[in-house]
């Protein structure tokens, strides 16, 4: 059986978990490197990407992220998690994981108060059009040529993947629609 942690430093730890555990796959919390080594997948959930960033960096996280995206493990980035996988923050200087060649705008749909939900068609999942909940949302302003869109709103990406790193600028795990967690699942 596959086992997905969740990076537990701050943000939608547990919402992933159960979200995970309703997949029929183990699910770890993360909170030392270590705890990386027995994983197939990690979850960097939404949250604050600036706090989340100088937790991974305290914990001596940030490196070993890094060298689990290298070693071919996979990465699935949720709003704050977006932000951290992109190779670059548009305005920012702010250090990043580098694990997707995309330019990300944080806050890109404005503010807490203009969230919102909207189903979207996603490519690779098969039914209906997904429940994505995009909370302070960030957007991926422009990808690499490696980089497959996977979904957009209004003309603008909001999810994407290259080989077993994922990304969305929505929270999945916050609706009861699985699809897209097993989608990333199944690319391990």
């Amino acid at each position: 059986m596959k086992k997905i942690g969740v990076l537990a430093l701050q943000g939608a730890v547990s919402e992933h978990l159960d979200a995970i555990s309703r997949t029929g796959t183990t699910a770890v919390a993360v909170k030392h490197p270590d705890q990386l080594q027995d994983l197939d997948g990690l979850i960097l959930p939404g949250g604050e990407s600036t706090t989340m960033r100088r937790l991974m960096k305290k914990y001596d996280l940030f490196e070993t992220i890094q060298a689990f995206a290298k070693a071919g493990k996979g990465v699935f980035g949720t709003c704050a998690g977006l932000v951290l996988t992109a190779r670059e923050i548009d305005g920012s200087d702010d250090e990043t994981l580098g694990l997707i060649d995309t330019v990300v705008m944080r806050n890109g749909f404005g503010r807490q108060k203009d969230s919102f939900e909207v189903a979207i068609a996603i490519k690779g999942l098969e039914g209906e059009p997904f429940p994505a909940v995009f909370i302070r949302a960030p957007y991926i302003a422009s990808i690499g040529e490696q980089v497959e869109v996977l979904a957009t709103v209004d003309d603008t990406c909001v999810a994407a993947r290259h080989g077993k790193i994922l990304v969305t600028a929505f929270h999945p795990e916050l609706t009861g629609d699985t699809r897209l967690l097993e989608l990333f699942i199944a690319s391990l």
